[in-house]
């Protein structure tokens, strides 16, 4: 054989099942995320995504299958130290200030990030003295992402990364990890903002009821879910053949087609208004929803 050995993938989720008081929140899972790779995790709540992380992250075992971080098991903790982490939900001691937080987490890695450097870059450089129970919740979520580079990871997971940040705060959180990756790092997460999938994520694996049910580039899910997106500034008020799912828009609508041109047909024969038409392919958010509605939703533990 030859040419250079592959790289040791960073994340690897084989076979994996996970119950939880008799709900199967994992169903025979599997996942391989590559070094330097960015992936996103989508699916409806309950989907098994935040489950699927907390086992690569080490805080849970999983009842059948293989978990591998670094092809170690996750809870060791060479690999662990590798990892930086932004959890959904996070909590800090509201009598400690930003920059001591900071330095308390720093304390567990041998060569952390600079505070300042670290604190400014995700715009926090202003609250180094602000007492953590003082910050707004965008604050302390941007405390939060800013925790799982201190150590310089080589991989970052981030579940729900940006939650509670206005529209500035986001961007200048996804030029910093549009950096991260663009360096080498790997990046794994989950979201409910697509717009910050398509302007982080490389790779999508769409989740449904503990499996996967598609993966592949933002351009490829969508076409995979075979909808056009038809939109109109006024509901024609009548079943027209071949729309599979509608939703108000304003005053108007917007229709999904497998083929939009049975729609138009209908709508010209039938003298509908086409003011405001527009035709083009369902957003990536339109084709999660249909991707994981064809397998039918998930409704057990996340």
């Amino acid at each position: 054989m030859t040419g250079a050995a592959r790289a040791e993938p960073v994340a690897v989720l084989d076979a994996v099942v996970k119950r939880f008081r008799g709900e199967t929140a994992l169903d025979g899972l599997s996942l391989r995320v590559e070094q330097g790779e960015a992936v996103a995790l989508l699916g409806p709540n309950g989907a098994g995504k935040t489950t699927a992380l907390s086992l690569l992250v080490g805080l849970r075992r999983p009842d059948a299958g293989v978990v591998r971080l670094f092809g170690r098991d996750p809870r060791d903790r060479a690999a662990r130290a590798r990892l930086g982490l932004t959890p959904q939900a996070s909590g800090f001691p509201a009598t400690l200030r930003v920059d001591e937080i900071v330095r308390l987490v720093a304390r567990h890695f041998s060569d952390p990030e600079p505070a300042g450097a670290l604190l400014g870059r995700f715009g926090l450089g202003a609250l180094a003295r602000r007492q953590t129970g003082g910050l707004s919740g965008g604050e302390q979520r941007r405390l939060a992402l800013a925790l799982a580079f201190v150590g310089r990871p080589t991989a970052v997971v981030l579940d729900e990364p940006t939650g509670f940040l206005d529209v500035e705060a986001r961007r200048l959180a996804w030029a910093g990890l549009r950096d991260y990756v663009d360096a080498g790092g790997t990046l794994l997460l989950t979201s409910h903002h697509l717009d910050e999938v398509e302007a982080l994520a490389r790779r999508v694996v769409v989740l449904s009821a503990g499996r996967v049910v598609a993966e592949d580039h933002v351009p490829a899910i969508r076409a995979r879910a075979g909808l056009a997106r038809i939109t109109l500034a006024c509901d024609p008020g009548v079943v027209l053949p071949g729309v599979v799912r509608s939703e108000p828009s304003g005053s108007g609508i917007v229709l999904f087609a497998v083929d939009p041109a049975p729609v138009l047909q209908a709508l010209v024969a039938g003298q509908h208004s086409l003011a405001g038409l527009e035709v083009g392919r369902a957003r990536l958010e339109e084709a999660v929803i249909a991707l994981t509605a064809a397998d039918g939703d998930g409704g057990g533990p996340g």
